[in-house]
């Protein structure tokens, strides 16, 4: 899985927020926030990434078990994918 080109991650006073840019602008209309273990997932996606990867970046990462990593990395997917950020 890989974020789409046209979106950018940026850091807005205490929050992480994605930005459509160039094209994306009139396909996306707004911001997603994300929370910082969102921020941390999008910037491996940015390059391309499995979610077993995923799992194992966030279990490196954050002090949770396998079975919380695996639901939170599996709802986040879920999301960009609903909003059409990822191939």
């Amino acid at each position: 899985m890989k974020i789409k080109a046209g979106f950018i991650l940026r850091r807005v006073a205490d929050q992480w927020v994605v930005v459509p840019i160039g094209e994306r602008v009139v396909e996306v209309n707004g911001i997603l926030t994300l929370s910082e273990s969102g921020a941390f997932l999008w910037k491996f996606l940015e390059t391309g990434a499995t979610e077993e990867e995923l799992v194992s970046k966030i279990l490196g990462e954050y002090s949770v078990d396998e079975d919380t990593a695996r639901k939170d990395v599996s709802a986040f997917i879920e999301t960009v994918q609903t909003k059409g950020l990822i191939d």
